[in-house]
């Protein structure tokens, strides 16, 4: 029996394409990767029968990166990176082993069948797959093939069937694309954001931003953002002036009509206007003409027209919206959400689709008369050759999918059905009349046939009040006639659809990409999202286009980059070489990096006017080790202490509060030591900002605290504190931190694990005794007589915080509470367990049998 691989995109894929195939009747176990899911069941594959094993990867396996001695940023000239600095392939998550784990499960294979995501990102992830599983598979038989590949647009049972009876190749062009764009952004995108980044935050002070990134895609989506705002800037407001008359057709009602002019911009020609038509007492009908029109319904949907209304009508940012249409997808409630198409084959089974959703109380009753009476063909739209409209596929409640996974599916199941639905009709009426030489005209509109509308209200045509009965050559009334004056408006800042809409226009990123590179924007605190979800530049976002501008215009303008995105797609179309397009683009882009450099002086005049420099930013804080003054503490983003004196700066942990440390120094460099904190739940520790940036020791790496120092006598270091192995990461050490009493807690120098301990303790000591029973070092505690929870009256006790039994209920385990979701304590592995290698309580091979309350809390929370 042949063994069969099958490897989709994402977990939850894999259990929903295994459940359909294999009818329910399937079995299913945790990957050694804990992460993936394994499904297994027998069938037949191409004929024969088969055992087939079905699993998943979780989005990218591999990432482009340069190899370690390029990711240096001091060491290394940003130059470099466009041609010299080889890049390499390393895995997307190292804590996932995806390669490991794709390589026992398809050991032993005959055949793979790839499940990827039908786009090029999906086509690049099917090679990656095939590169970790193919060594291993079993070898070809002759001319045998094993490789095959899944195309699908929806998670049914249909559409699934349907890729298995049809099975294709991956496209090795779609792939190499997707690898040209990511190598270029990151040559492109680490050279320029290198310099600049180094450049700026070495000379100003208040930037408030960690990174001054640049990007093929992000600074020309950035640049549409500022242009808007100059519009803004430079608009000067003019006056106007507009004749408005009303009529009384009958006694009660007035009807205001419009000026055929418009409007004029000269105060004195308006009054002479108004002058010529106060003469006239009537006003004569001049024509009357009716007209049936039509408003069509709309175009299926694709991507940047779902987005374009999720952040438009819905208030949902790019991002946020497309995360939830994926979850939707991958749930099977709607079609594959990222597809350009807006047609559908002649095949597509829409009855079908219909029928699903006759039983929703919202459009039930419109569904069931488009099912009696026969739907409506959708409007012929664009056919990108990729993947049908973004279609619902199941019916739903809003019970299921809860907040804002219903306000969309909800819109898309709308949209759908109006694209089924009758186009909307309408009869307009307009009257024109004449009051002395001067033309007005009166525009009314009845609807005659709903059609679309009823399903998409917000589209329907307004009710208006009914014009009269009238004839050419009627007489009425005037009933008064006034000028008004007005003002010409500026435009306002661009929404986030109308910014979708100009990056789809100028071919700026891909249906898949958009959403990222707008969220880049705000990330960055170049763009803020004002209310009506409207993008606002910063400060920063304005000086750096500004200076694009002022150096080379290619670099924010849309052009350079929507050229390259041709190129890139004719790569996937197999009419461009790949070596050819990567090498001619890092040839323009490295000139352009050179001329900018020699150039930056420009935009470094911008700059100065908008931000302080360094030695006019922050507050003083802590004394420099070199020349003894005091160095200035920066608290915009990147946070970091800065000596004028020296013109040093050095860079200090992000995300949490920084104060001087009782004044003590450091016995290396005479340093002021600071104290780092995450909150008064969280954990903090002392650090010297010198050897923060310039580590002492060899087995030391930059960003290391003094919970992470191996001086061996210092009284703030890990030799010192550190009290034993952390109960929860492989690497990390549980470091008592002395500045925590009276509520004394120590805290892993790697993981965010805090163990609380001995409160209201007077002191709190780490000893040079181990324990004999998991050379943890010994903890001496001294509490207040008052206070003292030891036996006896005790206010001293010397025991080992894990084994012994009167510490057993005095300490509890929790984990930090962090600022920011990216935080970690410290960078590096190291192997040092400080003090005597204190080893996990109850150890590893009887987790059921903890020893104490510290291994049972730990065998709980892992």
């Amino acid at each position: 029996m042949r063994t069969v691989l099958m490897v989709a995109e994402k977990p939850s894929l894999a259990q929903s394409i295994a459940k359909i195939l294999s009818r329910g009747n399937m079995s299913s176990r945790k990957g050694l990767n804990g992460a993936c899911s394994v499904h297994e069941y027998t069938g037949s594959f191409i004929g024969q029968s088969a055992h087939f094993k079905m699993t998943s990867v979780c989005g990218h396996v591999m990432t482009l990166d340069f190899i370690g001695k390029y990711n240096s940023w001091d060491k290394v000239d940003p130059a470099e990176l466009f041609s010299k600095a080889p890049t390499e392939k390393k895995e997307a998550n190292p804590k996932l082993t995806m390669v490991k784990f794709l390589q026992v499960e398809g050991r032993g294979c005959d055949c793979i069948v790839l499940w990827l995501d039908c786009d090029k990102e999906g086509e690049n992830i099917c090679f990656e797959v095939l590169d970790a599983v193919v060594p291993v598979m079993n070898k070809p038989r002759g001319t045998e093939r094993t490789i095959y590949r899944a195309k699908f647009s929806s998670i049914t049972d249909t559409d699934i069937c349907n890729a298995m009876n049809h099975l294709g190749e991956p496209n090795r062009n779609e792939a190499l694309s997707v690898d040209a764009r990511q190598e270029l952004d990151l040559r492109i995108g680490c050279a320029f954001t290198r310099f600049q980044t180094k450049y700026f935050q070495g000379k100003y002070g208040n930037l408030d931003s960690s990174l001054i990134s640049f990007g093929p895609c992000q600074t020309p989506t950035l640049g549409f953002c500022v242009e808007r705002h100059d519009k803004i800037q430079s608009f000067k407001p003019e006056t106007y002036w507009v004749l408005q008359a009303k009529v009384n057709p009958e006694k009660e009602n007035s009807l205001t009509l419009d000026w055929d002019r418009v409007r004029v911009f000269d105060r004195e020609v308006a009054q002479m206007f108004l002058n010529i038509t106060k003469m006239a007492k009537e006003a004569k009908v001049e024509s009357v003409s009716k007209k049936e029109k039509v408003k069509q319904r709309p175009l299926a949907l694709n991507t940047v027209e779902m987005l374009r209304v999720a952040s438009a009508a819905l208030g949902m940012g790019p991002q946020h919206a497309m995360q939830i249409a994926e979850r939707l997808y991958t749930q099977g409630y709607i079609s594959y959400p990222r597809t350009e198409t807006t047609h559908y084959p002649e095949n597509f089974d829409l009855k079908g689709c219909l029928r699903q959703q006759a039983n929703n109380p919202y459009w039930a009753e419109t569904v069931k008369a488009l099912l009696s009476e026969g739907i409506n063909r959708p409007r012929k739209g664009h056919d990108a050759g990729d993947h049908p409209p973004i279609t619902p596929m199941r019916a739903a409640t809003e019970a299921e999918l809860g907040g804002d996974g219903w306000r969309l599916y909800e819109y898309i199941t709308r949209h759908f059905i109006a694209t089924v639905s009758a186009d909307c009709k309408y009869l307009q009426t307009t009257i024109s009349f004449s009051i002395g030489p001067e033309r007005f005209t009166c525009v009314g509109k009845v609807v005659t046939s709903p059609g679309f509308t009823e399903i998409m209200p917000w589209h329907s045509i307004p009710l208006e009040e009914s014009l009269p009965h009238c004839e050419k050559g009627d007489l009425f009334p005037i009933g008064e006639i006034k000028l008004l004056e007005k003002q010409t408006s500026p435009p306002d800042y661009l929404t986030e659809a109308e910014l979708i809409t100009l990056m789809e226009k100028h071919g700026i990123g891909t249906d898949a990409s958009i959403p990222v590179h707008i969220n880049n924007i705000c990330q960055r605190n170049y763009v803020t999202v004002e209310s009506g979800r409207r993008l606002k530049p910063t400060n920063l976002g304005i000086v750096l286009v500004h200076g694009y501008y002022k150096i080379d215009a290619e670099l924010v303008l849309p052009t350079i980059r929507s050229a390259v995105e041709k190129q890139l797609n004719l790569i996937a179309l197999g009419k461009a070489n790949y070596h050819q397009v990567l090498e001619h683009t890092l040839d323009i882009f490295k000139r352009k990096f050179h001329y900018f450099v020699d150039s930056i002086a420009g935009m470094d005049e911008l700059m100065e006017v908008s931000f302080s420099p360094l030695a006019a930013t922050g507050k003083p804080l802590s004394r420099c080790g070199k020349c003894h003054r005091f160095m200035k503490y920066i608290q915009a983003k990147p946070s970091r202490l800065h000596c004028s004196h020296c013109d040093d700066t050095y860079s200090l942990p992000q995300n949490g509060t920084i104060k001087l440390y009782k004044e003590l120094r450091c016995p290396l460099d005479d340093f002021e030591l600071v104290l780092w904190s995450s909150g008064s739940r969280g954990k903090s520790y002392p650090l010297c900002p010198y050897c923060y940036n310039h580590p002492p020791f060899r087995d030391m790496k930059k960003g290391m605290g003094c919970n992470e120092c191996t001086h061996p006598t210092c009284q703030h270091s890990l030799s010192m504190l550190g009290i034993g192995q952390c109960v929860e990461c492989e690497n990390g050490v549980l470091v008592l931190d002395s500045t925590s009493g009276p509520k004394w807690k120590m805290a892993c120098n790697k993981c965010n694990v805090i163990v609380h301990f001995f409160e209201n303790a007077h002191k709190v000591r780490v000893s040079p005794e181990t324990c004999d029973l998991c050379e943890a070092a010994l903890v001496d505690v001294d509490f207040n007589k008052a206070k003292s929870p030891l036996p006896g009256d005790e206010t001293q006790h010397s025991g080992c915080v894990f084994c012994d039994p009167v510490f057993q209920d005095l300490v509890e385990l929790k984990h930090a509470a962090m600022r920011h979701p990216m935080h970690r304590g410290g960078q590096g592995k190291r192997q040092g367990r400080g003090r005597g290698k204190g080893r996990r309580p109850g150890g590893r091979l009887n987790p059921k049998k903890p020893k104490d309350k510290m291994a049972a809390l730990a065998a709980y929370f892992v």
